[in-house]
């Protein structure tokens, strides 16, 4: 039995974690939150296998005092926003000796954990920050596609948002953060500065229809021009599925941008109780595609086109999955690798395929 701790075992994300380990018969899970109230609910509230334990702890205050009560093998940290954040909850599980894997989106933050190497590989731990949809699915999709490639010179992604799921506060926090903001994107092979949430454009998605999508920084367009050295153009943008909310959203980033409007963080909770106001036009349909272009074996032009729908709201699933995967199979032995990195290539595409059966989600490929 391997004991795992959720930081934010209740929050939007974390409790599809939660409940996907509750139904593990060699995992005892641990719910943690600034709240006991809200992990004793949510332990009551999700079926498990083995009844998860209720645990009050705070990231910012004796935290490796907290964790080393508790006694986990391995921790999930979904606390964000990232970018706001220090490696404090890292550093604690290298202190006592647990296993750390977190949701990231941050930039810096998943490509800076390197910083951590030598602590973690000194105690035999896996430190793994990103294990989300980015560069998590990413990069097992580039990786999944790559034998049918000679090289993969130009990679296309974006997600669009579903209007009616869950808005977590933190997330509005991190998705504003660069808003207006300068960022490097690696394009026809340079390094070139992209405008967050400027650069609009129409994307046709499958069985969605066109969405509106725009620049957004992510950890990939720091860590694939390493990972995957053959790649020219990283383009990733995401949406709002309404558009007159996306186009407010780049109309507001046009302002951060020419400084006429102060940065959006902390306006965001004043932005989601906004949003709320057009529930009625919105759905629970979120999707995703990534178009890889590059060179087959012969040296022909080569284009795979993978697209995914989640429907019903289970798109807040899709982010969790990287998470749930890597902390499996640590428990099981199943990972050997120490030390600390980002997610990449700990996550197949096989095994996300797998967690996404029981939910509303489906994908295709097209391959030209």
């Amino acid at each position: 039995m391997k004991r795992i701790l959720v930081i934010g075992g209740y929050g939007n994300f974390g409790q599809f974690i939660s409940k996907a380990l509750a139904q593990e018969p060699d995992i005892q899970l641990i719910i943690a939150g600034r709240s006991l109230g809200k992990a004793q609910a949510c332990c009551s509230r999700i079926e498990a296998i083995n009844q998860p334990v209720a645990l009050a702890i705070n990231i910012y205050s004796d935290l490796a005092a907290s964790l080393r009560n508790a006694a986990p093998d391995i921790v999930i940290h979904t606390s964000g926003p990232f970018q706001d954040q220090g490696y404090q909850v890292a550093e604690a599980c290298i202190e006592i000796g647990s296993h750390y894997i977190d949701l990231a989106d941050g930039r810096t933050f998943v490509a800076g954990i390197t910083s951590l190497q030598q602590a973690a590989a000194e105690k035999g731990l896996l430190i793994c920050s990103g294990a989300s949809s980015v560069p998590g699915l990413s990069s097992a999709l580039i990786q999944h596609y790559q034998p049918q490639f000679h090289s993969i010179t130009e990679v296309d992604y974006a997600i669009s948002t579903a209007h009616n799921t869950s808005r977590g506060l933190a997330t509005t926090r991190a998705v504003l953060s660069y808003a207006g903001k300068p960022f490097a994107a690696l394009r026809n092979g340079r390094s070139t500065n992209v405008i967050g949430w400027r650069g609009t454009r129409s994307k046709q998605f499958w069985k969605l229809g066109n969405r509106l999508l725009g620049n957004c920084d992510i950890p990939d367009l720091a860590l694939f021009p390493s990972h995957f050295p053959d790649l020219e153009t990283i383009r990733f943008q995401a949406g709002l599925e309404l558009p007159f909310i996306h186009h407010a959203l780049a109309t507001l980033a046009w302002l951060v941008q020419h400084r006429l409007c102060p940065d959006l963080p902390a306006f965001a909770p004043a932005m989601m109780a906004l949003s709320r106001l057009f529930d009625a036009f919105g759905t629970e349909d979120s999707g995703f595609f990534m178009e890889l272009i590059g060179l087959d074996a012969k040296k022909n032009l080569r284009k795979v086109r993978f697209d995914l729908i989640a429907r019903q709201g289970d798109g807040l699933y899709i982010p969790t999955i990287p998470a749930i995967v890597v902390a499996l199979k640590l428990a099981r032995n199943q990972i050997t690798q120490t030390g600390a990195c980002a997610c990449l290539g700990l996550v197949t595409l096989e095994e996300y395929f797998e967690r996404l059966k029981p939910v509303h989600i489906e994908w295709q490929e097209l391959i030209t």
